[in-house]
Order: structure tokens, then sequence, then C-alpha cells
């Protein structure tokens, strides 16, 4: 008998809904965790019940006890993103998250939505944390990001409102991960949380971006003189319903 516990990590993106799936539909004991940031888009709300229903099984929403959402996180820490990653992901989800995992010899079995095209972030996310037992069951299957589109849209679920814009991910408005091309896009979609971002950053003194000048030196560039043609446009996530939607 399989006595197994997993938790599924679900993001409100597209990958994460099918693994999801694919880890209810497989496994006997898996537990759905959402981590509210306070800082998405309206529309996941609708999403995440929607895939409520395409699991037949509730998922549990946490957020976290000291920060209300990815600004409260800037304000307070004095930080936006570096070589440690963003502060936002590590108070808002990965703090959060070692609430709910028993460190024990019962420790549950993880679900990310780490799809095929991904397998280098999953090797290396392995690689710095041995402690954590991963089920990467995208890349498993062989199924991209792509795929996932395509997979919900035969499900019959609308996908995140994110994705419709044309964002490749459906992560917080105005994510600090995000390079020139994003941000211009953000300036164009949501200019009120560009000018807030770009508020911030000269409040700390901050570059989320960075440009190589005529001398070939990496130099500091600040939002609020970002130009409006500066990196590359964010394409709209492709959706191909082929053959890949015959999944089980």
């Amino acid at each position: 008998m399989n006595t197994a516990r997993y938790i599924s990590w679900f993001s409100c993106g597209a990958a994460s809904a099918v693994a999801t799936k694919l880890a209810i539909d497989r496994f006997d004991d898996v537990r759905v965790i959402y981590f509210d940031t306070g800082s998405e888009h309206e529309d996941n709300k609708r999403f995440l019940k929607d895939c409520e229903e395409w699991f037949d099984q509730e998922i549990e929403v946490a957020k976290s006890e000291t920060y209300h959402d990815i600004w409260d996180v800037f304000e307070k820490t004095r930080y936006l993103v570096g070589v440690g990653g963003a502060r936002c992901t590590s108070e808002l989800k990965r703090k959060v998250a070692e609430s709910f995992i028993d460190w024990g010899k019962n420790q549950q079995f993880e679900i990310f939505g780490y799809t095929a095209d991904e397998k280098n972030r999953v090797d290396r996310f392995i690689t710095h944390n041995l402690e954590r037992k991963i089920v990467p069951i995208l890349v498993d299957e062989g199924i991209n990001k792509e795929a996932c589109y395509s997979i919900l849209v035969k499900a019959g679920i609308d996908l995140p409102a994110m994705y419709k814009l044309g964002y490749n991910n459906n992560n917080c408005i105005g994510c600090v991960k995000g390079q020139g091309g994003y941000w211009n896009k953000i300036r164009r979609d949501f200019p009120e949380v560009f000018e807030r971002m770009s508020a911030i950053e000269r409040e700390l003194n901050i570059a989320i971006n960075k440009s190589y000048a005529g001398d070939g030196k990496r130099k500091r560039l600040f939002l609020d003189e970002l130009p409006e043609d500066f990196g590359r446009d964010v394409k709209p996530p492709p959706i191909d319903c082929g053959l890949i939607c015959e999944v089980d």
C-alpha cells in the first residue's frame, strides 16, 4: 500500500495547474496549496475556482502573517531583488511553504510546475535542495509550457488574464525578476504599477534593470530612465491543441 503524502504548490499558472491535476489523478494523498501574495491579477480568483472544479478538490490558500503584499515586503525589508533572488518570493512563498512541510520521516513529496523545457532548473533545484523530495511530474511526462496551455483549453478552462494580455508567466503584476521588455509592457498595461515600482526603486536606490553602455560596462538602469524601446517584446504564449492534449 502506498502511504506516501504529497504537496502540490499551485501558483495559478498553467504549468502548476496541469502538474497538480496529474498528481491528483496519479496519487492518493495530494494536498494542494496556493500562496496569496496580495499582488496578482484579480482574475486569478476565478482561475483558482475553475481549477478546484477540475481537480474535484479544494485548494488551500496560504498567506504570510507578516506581509500583506509585495509592496509591504519591499517597504519593510528595504530590498527588491539581487543575486539571492527576489525578497518577495522568499517572504511570501518560500518561508510560508516551510510551515506546511513535515520534515520528519513522513516528509511529503513536493509537486512543482517545472515543465519539460525547464529540466535544467529542476536539476539545479534538486542539487541545492537535497533535503527536499521533489516529483518533477511534467518533466517525467515530457509536457512543456505550450502543452500546458493546450491541456487547459481542452479541459474548458479559460486561461488566466495575464496570459491573455501577452505575459508568459502569471506572476505578481510588476515582478522584480522581469527585465526591460517586460517592464515596458507593464508600463503600457499597468501604468500605476510601473510608477509605483519606479518610485520605490529610487527610494531604495536599487535598480531592477541593468544596461551595457558603449564601454561595455554594466550600469544600473532605473525604471524612470528606461527607454520605451528597451528590451525584447514580450510575446503572447503559443497555444497549440496538439496530440499532447490526449494525455489521460
